[in-house]
């Protein structure tokens, strides 16, 4: 099989693959395949921007692949709690997950972006069965015997194709798949913090009047990385790049101050920088357009989907995608080929409630926080105060989360 895709979901899912004895070529645009190395110091500016919550199916997928062991534990912070705060003011009106209520070590984990893809590459360098190549364009063709895509240093075909490539994803437009998206209003500022108090392995996320949405994340060693849906989001970055201390500051006096009074005084350690919000989901995520009718192609991660990241979970559900096709194929009868519908539309339905029940929610709940009349205010925050009154429920969604 082929797997198209340099990101985070298009090593893991080509590493997995060859790890449980398939034959597979990595193809990946030149552009994503080289990312930044971790330094290994733990100096302030060493410190990457785009971080991820991973989930436990994640860091089980991970240690399965045996990348879990390569990653620096100094670097990885665990998280035992999050408090999610409505657009009040009042400490009442909150939700706080734990992991002592939900009966688990840790709700998550945080990680560097880049650590993760540093470990991913060293690993698929090594691994038999695996073969990776560069590319600086591709084309799908489905008219000869076996799908083929055309890249320019030459042409590759095999039964399946698994398109990791993206939300842009080139593979679903040249096959028309149609998608449900919606462009948000507002864009993701990202940055690490240093504070003077502790973190106390505490997630921290605000509801904001006006839609805003603020989310600090613990790092080890008094940081925090910042993530901030806004839509003044230029604003905010130019006033980041430009004067640093402000733009500190600003973070600061979010929620009525109550930023600087759970994680004190902060102070920027590195480039701000930002990315575009949206909704997409894909109408289907196997394709049979080939002319005997074969699967030939199979979406996953963000070529099949894309969430706002208000509930930390766009990377889950793609490594979900690959811990669960990899699981279709180990399982199917001897009789069935690997591109066989019967078989991977298993694995499509089996996708479809995990995924729909994610976009849905944070969808949702973004959409009633941009509500500013004074009876929706009253009844979400009287909503997350009755819900945080419920602990059996709580177990329900930080199960749901943790997949």
């Amino acid at each position: 099989m082929i797997v198209l895709g340099g990101g985070i979901i298009g090593k893991t899912a080509a590493l997995a693959l060859a790890q449980r004895g398939f034959k597979v070529l990595h193809l990946s645009l030149h552009s994503s395949t080289e990312s930044a190395q971790p330094t290994g110091d733990l100096t302030q500016n060493a410190w990457q921007s785009r971080v991820y919550a991973l989930s436990p199916s994640s860091k089980k997928l991970f240690q399965e692949l045996h990348i879990w062991d390569a990653l620096t534990p100094a670097r990885i912070q665990n998280v035992q709690q999050m408090c999610i705060y409505g657009d009040s003011g009042k400490s009442a009106d909150a939700l706080q997950f734990s992991a002592f209520e939900g009966a688990v070590p840790q709700l998550a984990w945080i990680v560097e972006s880049d650590l993760i893809e540093n470990a991913l590459r060293l690993a698929c360098q090594f691994q038999q069965n695996l073969t990776q190549k560069i590319i600086t364009s591709s084309k799908l063709c489905l008219n000869g015997p076996v799908p083929m895509v055309q890249t320019d240093i030459g042409d590759f075909g095999a039964k399946l194709i698994i398109a990791a490539d993206g939300s842009n994803s080139p593979t679903r437009q040249s096959l028309n798949i149609s998608v449900e998206e919606k462009l948000y209003a507002h864009e993701a500022i990202i940055a690490n913090f240093a504070c003077t108090q502790p973190t106390l392995q505490t997630a921290h996320q605000w509801f904001l009047p006006g839609g805003d949405i603020l989310a600090l994340l613990p790092l080890p060693d008094k940081k925090v990385s910042l993530v901030w849906s806004s839509s003044h989001a230029q604003t905010l970055l130019s006033l980041g790049l430009e004067h640093p201390k402000a733009f500190a500051r600003k973070v600061e006096e979010q929620a009525l101050g109550k930023v600087r009074e759970i994680v004190g005084a902060l102070s920027l350690i590195n480039t701000p920088s930002s990315f575009s919000l949206k909704r997409l989901e894909a109408k289907q995520v196997i394709s049979t357009d080939h002319p005997k009718h074969q699967t030939c192609v199979v979406l996953i991660g963000d070529a099949a989907h894309v969430m706002h990241p208000l509930a930390g979970q766009g990377l889950n559900i793609g490594l979900r995608d690959i811990a669960d096709l990899v699981n279709t194929l180990q399982e199917k009868e001897t009789f069935r080929a690997i591109n066989d519908r019967v078989l991977l539309r298993r694995y499509e339905r089996k996708r479809a409630g995990d995924v729909r029940a994610i976009l849905e929610l944070t969808h949702h709940l973004h959409q009633l926080f941009l509500r500013a009349d004074t009876p929706t205010q009253w009844l979400r925050n009287q909503g997350m105060r009755l819900l945080n009154q419920q602990p059996f429920i709580k177990r329900q969604l930080i199960a749901k989360a943790m997949g």
